[in-house]
């Protein structure tokens, strides 16, 4: 068995998770997800807000796509025809709980407009750093429906 993931078809392993497209998303997916959950725990979250779903989905999806990263950089998926489904459904999965994140978000901080504070700030960075994990998610579950029909 060779250690870069060619005995198992097309899913890579180690650091073959750095040279196919759809995983090297994995970074980009972290840093700006965990971005995101910054910056909405740095303003102040009231009850009526949906900023707390917001962090809940952040968080989520965070540790999900870290454990997820590591499940293909140690080499656990031997099946690879139910892991790279199961990618597809974890990505699709991420990219609609974002964006059912995302939306609230904006709309939030659009009500917080009128003033300029640090953090109406920080909301707009969240604000756009949503969307972008939101598009790297979805980008993410289109590459690997590809890669999952080329089985």
């Amino acid at each position: 068995m060779a250690s870069d993931g060619r005995h198992l078809g097309r899913l890579p392993s180690g650091m073959g998770i750095c040279c196919s497209i759809p995983d090297l998303l994995f970074l980009p997916e972290l840093v700006f997800g965990g971005l995101v959950w910054i910056l909405v725990a740095c303003t102040y979250i009231v009850p009526a807000n949906p900023q707390a779903y917001v962090m809940a989905v952040s968080l989520l999806c965070f540790i999900c796509t870290f454990l997820w990263m590591l499940f293909f950089g140690c080499g656990c998926h031997n099946n690879r025809n139910s892991w790279a489904t199961a990618d597809v459904l974890y990505h699709f999965l991420a990219s609609v709980l974002y964006l059912s994140a995302s939306v609230p978000l904006a709309m939030v901080t659009l009500a917080y407009s009128g003033s300029l504070t640090m953090i109406y700030q920080f909301n707009i960075s969240a604000v756009v750093f949503s969307y972008l994990t939101t598009l790297l998610y979805v980008i993410h579950t289109v590459f690997s429906a590809i890669r999952w029909k080329s089985f």
